[in-house]
């Protein structure tokens, strides 16, 4: 199938659009390594940089789960030395992009800053992500998705009217504001590049970020369509017909049939009354209508309301958990989700008619043997032979 994954490892000969591609990943956690991820199964060749002197991670995977190193070589750095440093620079100016998720100025103190990296090497992109930016009263604060969408004013925005903000697990600005705007801002600027020959520095914040992902709810409320209270609103539980409701199997079905002519069905097959489809959007008559939807959907099980609506158009679908996420026939057919090793989990994204994905895997011996990896980056036998014995190489 075109654009579907190849299903092999970091070892293997890497596809895909990015394919030649030379990636340098500062080890972290979040939304960096999942973009390195991305890159990688986008074809780009990933050398993931860790201190020697890295402490424990605040969630420890098995290495068969542990995405943040799958798709990658491993090179172990003594950042703390100077030799340490100047390999790392070596290597940078061998390479495309270079990606970190430290609070700013912790490059700069290692020297390791993007005015010598691109000194160095002028093609250079320097990808750096953080939560609040580059600068600003909060660029040197520590924070986690939940207190970046508290500063955007995302949180507030999101739960039930009269209950308290729900953090929508770190996907809206870890994964969402941070990988996803990050990997933007590094494939304009290789296309800046092309066009160039010039490199430059991307300052990707998570706040920044996940503001962007709400652009249009911003939009609804200068044209008066939002009100800037949760719950209240078209797509935030605020409307009877785009919410959750329990069944009888006390599981949910999720119903979002904003449009009128989908309204329509869905009122024919719940059934619900006729003064309902022509007053969808008037207010008055929201309580009544949740109550009337939530009382006929109690009387079916999940999977019973998924049946009878699975050939429509309502917008009615079956909140399925993560596990039963994978076995959906649909996700079955496109083969949206893949096996590495022990562990099962999304497929790579998005897909590309002409060219094909690589499944990250565990890095192989290959790519943890600091020697072959730095064989690649054009580094002699003796000069590495040399780092080994001065232990600025870990294994």
């Amino acid at each position: 199938m075109t654009g579907s994954p190849t299903g092999v490892g970091a070892s293997a000969e890497k596809t895909g659009p990015l394919a030649g591609l030379k990636v340098i990943e500062m080890a972290g956690l979040g939304p960096v390594p999942l973009a390195a991820l991305m890159l990688s199964e986008m074809g780009a060749e990933v050398l993931r940089i860790e201190r020697t002197d890295a402490g424990q991670p605040l969630l420890s995977l098995p290495e068969e789960y542990d995405l943040d190193r799958h798709g990658r070589s491993i090179l172990k750095l003594d950042l703390k030395r100077p030799a340490g440093v100047e390999l790392l620079l070596r290597l940078a100016v061998k390479a495309d992009l270079l990606v970190e998720g430290f609070r700013p100025g912790v490059m700069e103190r290692l020297g390791l800053g993007p005015d010598i990296s691109l000194e160095r090497n002028p093609a250079l992109i320097y990808g750096r992500l953080t939560g609040f930016g580059q600068d600003g009263p909060l660029s040197g604060r520590a924070g986690h998705d939940i207190t970046y969408l508290a500063y955007a004013g995302l949180l507030h925005a999101i739960g039930r009217r009269d209950a308290s903000p729900v953090p929508p697990l770190n996907l809206v600005a870890d994964q969402g504001g941070g990988a996803m705007m990050l990997i933007a801002g590094l494939l304009a600027a290789l296309f800046h590049r092309s066009r160039t020959g010039k490199g430059q520095v991307i300052d990707a914040s998570m706040i920044e970020g996940a503001s962007m992902l709400a652009a249009p709810i911003h939009a609804y409320m200068a044209a008066g369509l939002w009100n800037d209270r949760r719950g209240e609103n078209l797509l935030d539980s605020g409307a009877p017909f785009y919410d959750t409701y329990e069944t009888a199997d006390a599981r949910h079905i999720a119903v979002g049939c904003l449009e009128p002519r989908f309204f329509a069905e869905f009122a024919r097959l719940l059934p619900l009354d006729e003064r309902f489809v022509g007053g969808q959007y008037d207010k008055s008559l929201w309580p009544a209508l949740r109550a009337a939807i939530a009382g006929r959907v109690k009387e079916k099980t999940r999977d019973e309301w998924a049946a009878l609506f699975a050939a429509t158009d309502a917008c009615v679908a079956p909140v399925l958990s993560l596990v039963e996420a994978r076995y959906h026939p649909h996700n079955r057919a496109r083969q949206s989700f893949a096996k590495s090793g022990g562990l099962q989990r999304p497929a790579p994204a998005p897909r590309f008619s002409q060219s094909s994905h690589t499944l990250a895997a565990m890095p192989a011996t290959a790519n943890r043997d600091p020697a072959g990896i730095l064989i690649r980056f054009g580094l002699s036998d003796e000069e590495i032979a040399a780092l080994a014995k001065a232990g600025i190489l870990g294994r």
